[in-house]
C-alpha cells in the first residue's frame, strides 16, 4: 500500500520554499501550495481575517503536506488508481491539477482503452487505469512519467516565460524534467545530448 504521507513529504521537498515567481502563473508559492489554493481552503495561518502572501510564508511543512493528502489525493480518488501510478499521478497533481488526471487519460485511450478525458478519476478511469496495470504496470508507470514530460516540454514549446522551469540557465534539465523522470526507469531519460536536440528551437 501507498504510504501517502511519505510521499507527501517528498512532494513538499521537492517544491521548495517561498517563491514568488511573476512567471509562475501560480503567483506566490510555499512548499508547492498556491495563494489560489490557500485562499480556496481559507488558509488564514496568521489569523487576521484574509488570506494574502503574509500566510503563503507563514505555511509549515505540516500545513502543506496535509493539504496534499487531503485535497491532491483523498479528494481527486488518486486511491482507486493502481498502486504503480498513485505517487506519479499525485506528485503531478500537485504540480498541474486535473491536468494530471487528464494526461493520464488520453494514455490510456493511445493504450486502447475507452475513456474520457475529462480530468476527473471515476470508475471509467480507475478501471481502465487498472485494465492497462494488469497488462503491464511498469509500461503504464514509465508511459506516465514520459506522458508527463513531454506535456513540460509543450507547456515550454508554446510559453518562452515558462521555459526557465524546464531548462537551467545552463543548458540542462530543469526542475519540471528531473520531476517527471524521478518517477521512470532511467533508460527512459533523455540523455543530454537528447535533451538539447529537443529543445534546439528554443534558442
Amino acid at each position: 500500500m501507498l504510504d501517502v504521507k511519505t510521499v507527501a513529504r517528498e512532494i513538499v521537498a521537492r517544491e521548495g520554499g517561498f517563491v514568488d515567481d511573476p512567471d509562475d502563473p501560480g503567483g506566490a508559492t510555499k512548499y508547492g501550495v498556491t495563494i489560489g489554493t490557500a485562499r480556496s481552503l481559507g488558509l488564514d495561518t496568521d489569523g487576521d481575517g484574509d488570506v494574502d502572501v503574509a500566510d503563503i510564508r507563514g505555511l509549515t511543512r505540516a500545513d502543506a503536506e496535509a493539504v496534499f493528502v487531503k485535497h491532491y489525493f483523498e479528494r481527486p480518488g488518486i486511491g482507486a488508481l493502481p498502486e504503480v501510478v498513485q505517487a506519479s499521478v499525485f506528485d503531478m497533481y500537485v504540480n498541474a491539477g486535473a491536468n494530471a488526471v487528464k494526461i493520464l487519460q488520453r494514455l490510456l485511450g493511445h493504450m486502447g482503452q475507452e475513456v474520457a478525458v475529462d480530468g476527473r478519476i471515476g470508475p471509467q478511469t480507475a478501471q481502465a487505469t487498472n485494465a492497462a496495470a494488469t497488462v503491464s504496470p511498469s509500461h503504464l508507470r514509465d508511459a506516465y512519467g514520459i506522458a508527463r514530460r513531454n506535456y513540460y516540454l509543450k507547456l515550454a514549446d508554446a510559453r518562452p516565460s515558462l521555459r526557465k522551469f524546464a531548462r537551467t540557465r545552463k543548458g540542462g534539465k530543469g526542475g519540471w524534467i528531473k520531476r517527471a523522470e524521478e518517477f521512470i526507469l532511467p533508460k527512459y531519460h533523455l540523455s543530454d545530448a537528447e535533451f538539447g536536440r529537443r529543445i534546439a528551437k528554443w534558442g
